[in-house]
């Protein structure tokens, strides 16, 4: 009985690579010490929890740069723990975005705190472990490491989106939060199970004991693909994840989550938790749903269409600018959902549009939120675009980088926003994806109307009364130059794309 233990571990541990997710091991690290400090330091050092959390972020991007650059090349999926998680080109990748995320979060965090009466080491403590169970999530390889990763992270964002507690606004935008996520999460569940039960079933071909792993569940649907479990199955768990994406019509708590959430936190979420949504989105459509492609192409070509429209036409009669940001959050999800598409029609290098969309829209987006961060005031909630008159005289710097940040959004040659467009759409006409393509580009359309109304708004005078504005907070030389960054990499992906192929 021993040797047959011994011998079980040895096979179980052989890929048991602690190594290969040091990143993950030190962010959790790093989020213990910063609970740790909180309790040995006396209060006055206490202030400094948010540089620790910063440099010691920025010490372990090295140390995944290092490794990613140093380290063995990934050429495909590369099985570890048992096939639990499986590195790629596309995990490393998107190790690095999660961590520059956080990076982001975290400072926009110590700015946030400065004006409100909240503690400051859970704060970051949170995004430590978001930021970590992201980067798990988007390596998994079976559906019990995903809906482990995916549920770390949803509960932290639980009390990270209601972190204002003396704010109704966060404390309402957190119930919200909290009501549709379980939701989402018991569909996903739900269609986790159906395949489970469905694929482990050893009457029917290719049937595994371990069916929820992705490459056993893969070949059973390619069988199977027309089984009324096997696709009911697979359109739950895709729904689930339509929740994380905010796409139609699993929508309905963006608005009110992203106006009541701190504005750091809904940077978060626009950026990283889309992100992790879309790269798994991704994986399940390369991966074991390959075989559904003719059942998930129009479904989704639908609900990318529904999207767009819906986001876009409702950010035009927004005031509020974080629930117009909500909106056109909306309404990028469905253009990313072009090239998810366009990967399921056989299109391989859309992935790499996505994944330059998902970069072009992190710099844009964190312009944007850091702007917004300086520029509001102690209710964090309102923030209306009659705030922003003149604001680009009174602060030219960061009328600059909101203008960049804006035009990169809507897609404003040369910025890299509208090279990430250009691929998208490209990768959708050579799909075939001609009626998606022509309500994508009418989208752009219509979005151009509600960003560049932000921008004249800070940059022209148009009223006849003068209309009371928030005093911004004056940058330091040290927000210029993360500011200043963000702006010049927007620049750069649009006039030299190929610099991202720098990134591992």
């Amino acid at each position: 009985m021993n040797e047959i233990l011994a011998e079980f571990l040895r096979g179980y541990t052989a890929t048991n690579q602690w190594l290969a997710i040091l990143p993950e091991i030190l962010l959790a690290l790093l989020a213990l010490s910063l609970l740790a400090v909180e309790m040995a330091s006396p209060k006055a050092a206490r202030a400094q929890v948010g540089r620790v959390a910063f440099y010691g972020q920025l010490f372990i991007l090295a140390v995944c740069l290092i490794g990613c650059f140093t380290g063995p090349a990934t050429t495909g999926a590369e099985p570890l723990f048992s096939g639990m998680i499986e590195q790629s080109g596309t995990t490393q990748f998107m190790r690095v975005f999660f961590l520059l995320c956080s990076l982001f979060v975290s400072y926009l965090g110590g700015i946030y705190l400065e004006r409100q009466p909240l503690a400051r080491t859970e704060f970051h403590h949170l995004v430590l472990l978001v930021a970590a169970g992201m980067m798990l999530l988007v390596q998994s390889a079976h559906f019990v490491m995903l809906f482990v990763a995916l549920e770390t992270v949803t509960v932290a964002f639980y009390v990270l989106v209601a972190y204002g507690r003396n704010s109704v606004g966060s404390l309402e935008a957190g119930l919200k939060y909290l009501i549709m996520g379980a939701l989402s999460s018991a569909i996903l569940l739900f269609g986790i199970v159906l395949l489970y039960g469905v694929a482990g079933n050893p009457a029917l071909a290719a049937s595994s004991s371990d069916s929820l792993q992705y490459s056993a569940l893969a070949e059973f649907i390619s069988l199977h693909d027309g089984n009324l479990l096997v696709r009911l199955g697979a359109l739950l768990v895709v729904a689930g994840i339509c929740f994380k994406i905010g796409a139609v019509p699993f929508q309905i708590w963006v608005p009110d989550v992203y106006q009541g959430a701190p504005t750091p936190v809904t940077s978060f979420l626009a950026v990283a938790s889309k992100a992790a949504g879309f790269v798994v989105l991704l994986q399940l459509v390369q991966g074991p749903f390959a075989g559904l492609g003719a059942l998930l192409v129009p479904v989704l070509s639908i609900v990318a269409a529904v999207t767009i429209l819906f986001g876009n036409c409702a950010a035009v009669v927004q005031g509020n600018l974080k629930r117009l940001m909500g909106l056109s959050g909306i309404a990028h999800a469905g253009y990313l959902l072009l090239g998810v598409i366009a990967v399921a029609s056989g299109v391989a290098w859309a992935e790499g549009a996505v994944l330059f969309y998902l970069f072009t829209y992190l710099l844009g987006s964190f312009a944007v939120f850091a702007v917004m961060t300086f520029a509001a005031g102690t209710d964090d909630t309102d923030q209306q675009i009659s705030h922003y008159q003149d604001f680009a005289k009174e602060q030219p710097f960061l009328g600059g980088v909101l203008a960049i940040g804006l035009g990169s959004l809507a897609g404003i040659p040369p910025l890299g926003g509208f090279i990430g467009k250009l691929f998208l759409f490209i990768a959708a006409f050579q799909a075939g994806l001609y009626g998606l393509l022509g309500v994508a580009i009418l989208g752009v359309v219509i979005s151009i109307y509600y960003y560049f109304g932000w921008i004249r708004e800070a940059f022209f005078s148009h009223y006849n009364e003068t209309v009371p504005t928030k005093t911004a907070i004056l940058p330091s030389m040290r927000d210029r130059l993360l500011l200043g960054f963000l702006a010049a990499a927007s620049l750069l992906l649009g006039l030299y794309p190929a610099a991202l192929s720098l990134l591992p």
